[in-house]
């Protein structure tokens, strides 16, 4: 099914923002896709002219999609600590496109050590989601494809979740989730 519409939620939660007025109908959207109101985990990445401006998301379904999808959106525009919040003329650019991943439930991928880890992670299938102690970060499936290969993906894995590059060796808890991408 084409959930292309999505992409159009997300524009339009942006586009309130700036017009300081509700631009979408909730209750016809939800007449019109129900799956919009059943409990969903995304995130909402901004590029502008292929370079990241803003990704925020749900790693856990926690709200319906529709409140996620549009939550994500405003704030991966507006609140994305690396980025200045979105301007009127980047919105208006052609050169700003907005991709949403569709999150399955994370689970956890038990492993005996990093070359078992290896074997068992699928690059660019597999999400990631670090945890150790109170660190912990996450890298979308796409991001596989950015990086060289498995000891890039988690030694910057490791940085983002506040660790040394080498944490893997401490053994942090791995949970891995796909997503559904539209852009």
């Amino acid at each position: 099914m084409d959930k292309r519409y999505m992409i159009d939620i997300a524009k339009d939660a942006i586009k309130e923002e700036f017009l300081e007025t509700s631009l979408i109908d909730k209750e016809k959207l939800l007449k019109k896709h129900p799956e919009l109101g059943k409990k969903g985990a995304c995130f909402v990445t901004l590029e502008m002219k292929n370079a990241l401006r803003g990704c925020i998301g749900s790693i856990i379904a926690h709200r319906t999609l529709l409140e996620d999808l549009i939550q994500n959106a405003k704030a991966a525009a507006f609140n994305d600590p690396r980025f200045p919040p979105l301007s009127k003329e980047e919105y208006e650019s052609e050169d700003l496109s907005i991709e949403i991943s569709l999150l399955s439930e994370p689970k956890h991928l038990p492993y005996e050590n990093i070359e078992d880890l290896k074997k068992k992670i699928r690059p660019k299938i597999d999400g990631v989601i670090l945890k150790y102690g109170i660190y912990q970060a996450t890298y979308l499936p796409q991001v596989w494809e950015q990086l060289s290969g498995f000891d890039q993906f988690f030694a910057t894995l490791c940085q983002k979740a506040g660790l040394d590059g080498g944490c893997l060796r401490l053994h942090p808890d791995i949970f891995v989730y796909e997503v559904q991408k539209i852009e």
